[in-house]
């Protein structure tokens, strides 16, 4: 469906005929009782949010293709006080989509400042909605939105807030994240985002495409690092590895380069499927990219995972002289927009880093 020239104007009189927001609340399995909302563009892309878990992104399909890797764990209701050590594993669901701070990304540890589990606390909180718009085919206003708050807080503080709005136009594949983060405590705080993007099969498969243009190192310092190193082809995904069975992984950290527009692009592209799903951020917020890759044999997946810092944590972070500190009331802005390509100039151009 093309917004443009309204092919539907005069045969279509509900807009659930074509697409919007449905919010609803599983009954059954491992998420009984959470909230959800399904968002369908009416341009063959379509994406869930777990209201109850930071409107965080679960299952997101491009026609009959799935696009995001869903962990064993799946959808869980939210569990904020279980966030020592590496608990957060136990309610990773995967999706295109987990928060990961507000405070802090990286593993556990403790120091004169608190105690940190693994990626912090914010994708085990669940959001306040405060609006939902649908889009309106009789106005001819395409724009959609579901706007909620998500709060990190403790007496005394520090408190975090997060105000995120997950929009689309009607007809058309794509998404975008706005998020406001604000000190709402009266001391300040310290503050790291990452957006764990999480890609799964059958946009991940052997041969396709992994993309990103920067300069970069494996998260182990060494050059002999058994994915990322010069001698082997890293952004070719490959078969189910052994060596990455149980907690098996390897992971860049990197600087992106921006394109002409001062903007970087990075995401998967798979021949066989004809199509590209690309994201783009600011660099002047976003500054580092992840790419976590972990091919167990049925724990397929590569992320790439657009952040503040690197996921090394607060402490280290502190010490580098990186860590943002937020003074009471002081805001970020930050902005992710997914998107798919069909046209092959446009995923050439992606492929090539070509605004």
């Amino acid at each position: 469906m093309n917004p443009k020239n309204q092919r539907w104007k005069g045969k279509v009189g509900n807009v659930k005929q074509l697409g919007g927001i449905e919010t609803a609340i599983l009954d059954n399995g491992t998420g009984k009782g959470v909230r959800i909302a399904n968002i369908d563009t009416g341009a063959g892309f379509r994406y869930q949010l777990v209201l109850d878990r930071a409107m965080d992104i679960s299952t997101a399909q491009f026609g009959e293709h799935g696009l995001a890797w869903i962990s064993h764990v799946g959808i869980t209701p939210p569990a904020p006080f279980t966030a020592d050590g590496i608990d957060w594993l136990s309610t990773f669901g995967g999706g295109l989509l987990t928060t990961c701070g507000l405070s802090h990304v990286g593993g556990p540890e403790n120091d004169a400042y608190g105690k940190r589990g693994l990626h912090g606390r914010i994708s085990n909180n669940p959001a306040e909605i405060i609006a939902i718009k649908q889009p309106d085919i009789h106005s001819g206003d395409l724009e959609m939105h579901i706007t909620g708050l998500i709060k990190e807080c403790s007496v005394f503080g520090p408190n975090l807030l997060l105000k995120r709005t997950i929009s689309g136009i009607l007809g058309q594949p794509y998404l975008k994240i706005s998020d406001e983060i604000t000190n709402i405590s009266n001391v300040e705080a310290p503050h790291m985002l990452l957006y764990h993007v999480n890609f799964g099969w059958p946009l991940v498969d052997e041969g396709t495409q992994i993309i990103w243009n920067g300069s970069w190192e494996a998260r182990d310092g060494g050059p002999n690092n058994r994915i990322f190193n010069k001698d082997n082809d890293f952004k070719s995904c490959p078969a189910p590895m052994e060596a990455h069975s149980g907690f098996g992984e390897d992971v860049a950290f990197i600087k992106p380069s921006p394109e002409s527009d001062d903007r970087c692009r990075a995401g998967l592209y798979n021949s066989s499927l004809g199509f590209a799903f690309r994201m783009t951020f600011d660099k002047s917020q976003l500054p580092w990219l992840i790419n976590w890759q972990h091919w167990g044999e049925n724990e397929y997946v590569t992320a790439l995972e657009p952040g503040t810092n690197p996921p090394y944590g607060q402490a280290q972070a502190r010490e580098e002289g990186t860590l943002i500190l937020l003074k009471p009331g002081e805001k970020r802005k930050y902005e992710l927009v997914f998107d798919i390509l069909t046209n092959k100039k446009k995923i050439q151009s992606f492929i090539e880093n070509k605004a």
